[in-house]
């Protein structure tokens, strides 16, 4: 495979990757061999040639006639997203949602290894989480210089968040999902990605709108 400029590869190609490699994972379980771009868009609803870009920023598979080995494939994009190997992270905040995503089973599948949950509420401290006993986030730079973790999840509330973002950074933390209904300052060599439920249920809601007008609130109520 040859080398990428992972700066040149647009976010949404990263984020289709992710996709295409659920689906991978999906036809894995179901003993599927092989697929064509075609049944790509059929199963993923990504264009069969959108598909076909995304993979050609790091090579050439697939085998003309042939289509695409499954195995072969989920590898390839394992590797790219740098997921073959364990992901170790940090989760920060162990409230209702920092729980629900300690619990979620997905993480191993893709070799992200929760190895550590903080919180600052002393109530929480020393309690277990799932498999996890929560610590004290102010010990999180003595901790982390064992676990070495990089990636780090947010789940604490939005007037916490950009003092923990900076006490993460200072740990040795790159890379950070957030949670918080906030937007975090961070310097150029750390990525951050927001996840915000209101804002993809406001997409959501607009589509509704505009797609079936027919549906909207307001002309229920009439009814």
């Amino acid at each position: 495979m040859p080398t990428v400029n992972n700066s040149k590869v647009p976010v949404p190609t990263l984020e289709r990757l992710a996709t295409y490699l659920r689906y991978l994972l999906d036809l894995e379980h179901d003993n599927v061999e092989t697929i064509s771009s075609a049944e790509v868009e059929k199963q993923t609803g990504i264009n069969a040639a959108q598909f076909r870009k995304d993979l050609s920023y790091f090579g050439e598979f697939g085998k003309p006639g042939v289509g695409y080995n499954v195995i072969d494939l989920q590898n390839s994009i394992s590797r790219i997203l740098k997921i073959d190997q364990e992901q170790r992270i940090l989760l920060i905040g162990a409230g209702n949602l920092g729980s629900a995503l300690a619990g979620y089973p997905g993480l191993r599948e893709h070799k992200f290894n929760l190895v550590a949950v903080f919180d600052n509420n002393y109530a929480k401290i020393g309690r277990k989480m799932w498999d996890h006993e929560i610590l004290d986030f102010a010990r999180v730079h003595e901790i982390n210089a064992q676990l070495k973790a990089r990636i780090a999840i947010l789940a604490v509330p939005r007037n916490a968040a950009q003092s923990v973002t900076e006490e993460l950074i200072r740990a040795g933390v790159h890379a950070i999902l957030n949670f918080a209904p906030t937007i975090l300052r961070v310097p150029p060599h750390v990525v951050v990605r927001n996840v915000s439920f209101v804002q993809e249920l406001a997409v959501l809601s607009y589509h509704l709108s505009t797609e079936h007008p027919e549906n909207s609130p307001s002309e229920a109520m009439e009814d």
